[in-house]
Order: structure tokens, then sequence, then C-alpha cells
């Protein structure tokens, strides 16, 4: 038994007292408005079929990698697939990673050193938090997707900068303004990073190839356990700064490679998505019938995540409650996730939902707020 176990079990029962407490749970039955699955590919039979077919063919990619990719775990799928990838986003480089956590994590604890400043989006992904912590640099805030206040931080540093933005952020909903951020760190001589982990799949192959910023992009998260209905993440990047994180990210260098079935279900889905871009179109009309229907919402017309801020824990609570007693499967962010005023109701379209499963959907929600 821990000595200061007693302090653990107090923050769990603060928690339990303020209906927060997290807990693991098996995925219940119910219309799905909750998932990251928004092109139903992780539910796609068509999917699973190509995928079971590649592992008759070849049995040996479920096999373990075996130890990291710099001793026994690297593999010909491994290297193919990352040339593949860097090539369709039309970047030099491409490094692949087990999640967008651990890409994330190796970026940040890595490239930036104490002589750096890192200045992140204040709703930038938690990984991007720790990882900044693992780095001697600067961390500064800028306020969410506000350029004027980005440009005042950058004004007085001294250090070279690094920005990170997510292109399209999944607890508001909302796009960053990537071409005006792209702008500054030029002008200023930073570098950007971001994080396109909600953006592909949706759009293309995500906001920096939509707007052909490649070139003004140090580096780029891509990850593939939502729209691709996979798992993984990989690092866009040019050569010198893949070979540095080859060289120098622990994150990369002490964790065993992942099996060559993962890296060769990222393949198909890219394989897959190229062939399929009806779903996109479908997502969009769900979209479009969602915002249709007048609710209040922070998020942007064309993005999946629809966020509906409920200012009271309990009362968000209530009202997911009532939404899963119907059927309706949806998640509810409590502050301190998010800050206190702010808790919302985050709704996921997907291009499986039907036109009645988000009137029905919608009608609910009007009916309690």
């Amino acid at each position: 038994m821990l000595s200061n176990s007693s302090r653990f079990q107090e923050s769990l029962d603060k928690r339990k007292e303020e209906g927060t407490l997290r807990r693991l749970r098996l995925q219940p039955d119910g219309i799905d408005f909750y998932s990251n699955d928004y092109l139903g590919f992780a539910k796609s039979k068509e999917l699973q079929y190509l995928l079971l077919q590649k592992v008759m063919d070849n049995p040996q990619l479920l096999s373990g990698s075996t130890g990291s990719r710099l001793i026994s775990g690297n593999s010909e799928i491994a290297v193919s697939v990352e040339n593949e990838i860097a090539q369709k986003h039309q970047f030099e480089s491409a490094l692949l990673f087990p999640s967008g956590y651990n890409a994330n994590l190796a970026l940040f604890s890595t490239l930036p050193n104490r002589h750096d400043v890192v200045i992140v989006d204040e709703q930038i992904h938690r990984s991007v938090h720790d990882a900044c912590k693992l780095s001697n640099a600067k961390k500064l805030k800028f306020k969410h997707n506000d350029t004027e206040d980005l440009e005042n931080i950058l004004k007085r540093q001294e250090g070279h900068c690094y920005i990170a933005i997510e292109s399209l952020y999944s607890m508001e909903g909302d796009f960053a303004p990537i071409q005006e951020i792209a702008a500054l760190t030029g002008k200023y001589k930073a570098s950007l990073i971001v994080d396109e982990a909600h953006a592909f799949g949706i759009f293309g192959y995500g906001l920096i190839e939509k707007y052909q910023l490649q070139h003004q992009v140090s580096a780029a998260v891509v990850t593939y356990g939502k729209a691709l209905g996979a798992h993984g993440a990989v690092i866009l990047c040019n050569e010198t700064v893949k070979s540095y994180l080859i060289n120098f990210a622990s994150p990369f260098i002490y964790t065993t490679s992942a099996q060559d079935f993962q890296w060769l279900s990222i393949k198909t889905g890219y394989e897959f998505l190229d062939q399929h871009h009806e779903l996109a179109v479908k997502l969009q009309d769900n979209i479009k019938i969602f915002r249709s229907r007048n609710l209040q919402s922070p998020s942007a017309e064309t993005s999946p995540v629809q966020a509906i801020v409920i200012p009271h824990n309990q009362k968000l609570k209530e009202l997911q409650q009532t939404l899963s007693e119907k059927g309706f499967l949806t998640y509810a962010i409590y502050s301190p996730t998010v800050k206190e005023g702010s808790e919302r109701l985050r709704i996921c379209l997907h291009s499986f939902n039907t036109e009645e499963e988000i009137m029905k959907l919608t009608e609910i929600i009007k009916e309690f707020i």
C-alpha cells in the first residue's frame, strides 16, 4: 500500500462528488454522435474485408515488431508507407509513430531547446503541454485563434519561436486562421507546427494541403485514429528534422515499433479514402442538416465537431443522461477539462448518421435548453 494513497482517494472522492469522475466503460449500444469515426471507416465492412485479405495473404503482418525501429523493429513496410505518405502530403519526409500523443511528445520535447520559445494556442491538445514540460524551452500561450495576440507575443521574443496550433480544434470545433498564422511565422522567422488530427480525411489530406502551405510549415502531425479509422500517426517534415528526431527524440528511440499490420492498415486507409470521396460529401450534407436546426454553437459551419455550450456541470449531465436514455451517444465535457462556464456537449457528426437521427437529436437538445 502506498503511504500517500489517502491523498489519491481524496482527489477521487472529490471528483465523484462533483460528478466528474472518469471511468472506463464498454461501448454501449446507441446512435453514435460521440466517436471520431467521422467517415465510418472503423465500421466499414468493405475496409475490414480488404484488411482481412491482406492478413490472409501475409499472416506475418500480425507478428510483433520485436523492438524499437532503431534495433529490430524497422521494416520495408514501415519505410515504404512513410515514403508514400510524404509524397501524398507533398512533404519531403515522414516519420511514423504509434499514436498522435507519442508524435507530439517527440516533436515538442526534442526540437525546442532552452534558448527557444514555444508559443501555443490556449486550446492546443494536452499532449503538446505535456511535451513542453520535457523540453527546456519557455512556453507561452496566445488567445485562441487570435493572430493579433500572437503577433504581440512574437514581437517581444528574442529566442527562436515555435508556434503550435491545430488546424481544426476538437473542443470548439473551429478552424485556425492557418494562412494568417503561417504569414506571421514567416514574418518573424518562427517555425510553425500544425496538428491536423481532426481535419485529415474530412478536408482531403488536411488544411495544409488545401491551402498549399507545405513550405511554410516546419512540421505537421497527422493522426489516423479518427477519419481513417485506424491507429497511429505521422510527423511530416523535411529530411533534416526527420533525422534529428530519429537521433534525439526519446519517444521514438525508446518505443517498441508498432507491428506491420498497423502500418499496412494506414496505407490501406489512404487507398480507401482516395476511392471514397463521397463519404466526405455525405458528412458535409449531414453537417448542413445539423446547422439548419439553428442551435447556438461556437463551431465552424463545416466542422464535424459541433459544440453546444451548457454552462453548468449538473445541467449538462442531465442533458447527456436524457439523450442516453433516448439512445443517443454523446460526449459531455465538464470543467475543469474546459473553463468553468464553458462546459459543453460535444457532438460528432458522421457520414453514416441519418437525417432522421440528426433531427431527433436536435429536437431533444432544443427541448432541454
